[in-house]
């Protein structure tokens, strides 16, 4: 893949993350770890990955995106946004009241988004609703499932895993983000999920394992994934819960709150979080692109 193109995603993605922040500050409210930790994924699907159309939500023949842990839909909103789903200047919506932006996704509010979400594990099934309908019409749509690795603690998820794995549902992609953590602690902790490859191998699935911020890989993997035509195929992208904001990054406190509400010894005040956090991801956007800021 061209370097350009790397850096240009790469910069979509850091654009995507700062906004991720300032909506989290403007609601007061949501969760952080997980949005940032995907935003490298989401900027690789919808900008060049997925076959949509933003002016055209409703696109009979468009890819669809499941979200399954709705609770990270801050990266889903501000990539929408970011593709021009809807304005920009709506993400500062984001869990008020009337808002087409709710703390959860709800289909038929906002534009590009293809399922309600809120308990966990359901996606999946939903996902596999869209695949099997697909293949009864005759339809060549890709349908992609985000999931969280912990949200794999619930019976139902295994259920479809089963389901879609009997079924050889090759028009079927599962993204799972592996950042080892859930709301009370180390996913390995509360409930293990290792060996996790080998349990969806053993659904009859093809697993692919990248680094979920690495734009080549994500991209490379969506790919691969098309190309397999007997089964569905799960990508675990291991991913840093915050990326991009240091003192958030592998902290599971983090999980469900916003800059601005925690005080965590060696975090900055709470009156500094939201300044220290875009601080940090302009930063690493000189880093990407060699500016200075």
């Amino acid at each position: 893949m061209r370097d350009e193109l790397l850096t240009r995603l790469q910069k979509t993605a850091n654009t995507i993350r700062q906004d991720i922040i300032k909506m989290l500050v403007e609601a007061g409210s949501g969760h952080s770890a997980g949005p940032l930790g995907m935003a490298d994924i989401f900027t690789a699907l919808y900008f060049d990955v997925l076959n949509h159309k933003p002016n055209n939500p409703k696109w009979e023949d468009r890819d669809r995106v499941v979200l399954s842990n709705g609770h990270i839909v801050p990266v889903l909103y501000a990539t929408l946004a970011q593709a021009g789903y809807f304005p920009k200047e709506e993400i500062y919506t984001l869990r008020k009241i009337n808002s087409r932006l709710q703390g959860h996704p709800h289909v038929g509010t906002t534009p590009g988004i293809e399922n309600t979400g809120g308990p966990l594990g359901q996606g999946l099934s939903q996902a596999i609703g869209m695949a099997l309908a697909a293949n009864f019409d005759n339809k060549k749509h890709w349908t992609y499932c985000l999931m969280s690795d912990g949200e794999h603690d619930e019976g139902q998820i295994w259920e479809a895993v089963m389901f879609a794995g009997k079924n050889k549902l090759a028009n079927l992609t599962g993204i799972i983000d592996r950042n080892n953590i859930q709301i009370d602690g180390m996913t390995e902790d509360i409930m293990p999920l290792e060996p996790f490859k080998e349990k969806y191998e053993a659904f009859n699935w093809h697993v692919l394992e990248i680094d979920g911020h690495n734009m080549q890989q994500i991209i490379d993997a969506c790919s691969e994934a098309k190309a397999i035509i007997e089964k569905p195929v799960v990508i675990i992208a291991h991913t840093i819960a915050g990326k991009g904001v240091g003192w958030m990054e592998y902290d599971y406190r983090w999980h469900g709150n916003p800059p601005g509400t925690l005080e965590i010894e060696g975090d900055p005040p709470k009156k500094d979080q939201a300044k220290s956090a875009l601080h940090d991801l302009r930063t690493l956007r000189g880093k990407i692109t060699g500016e200075h800021e």
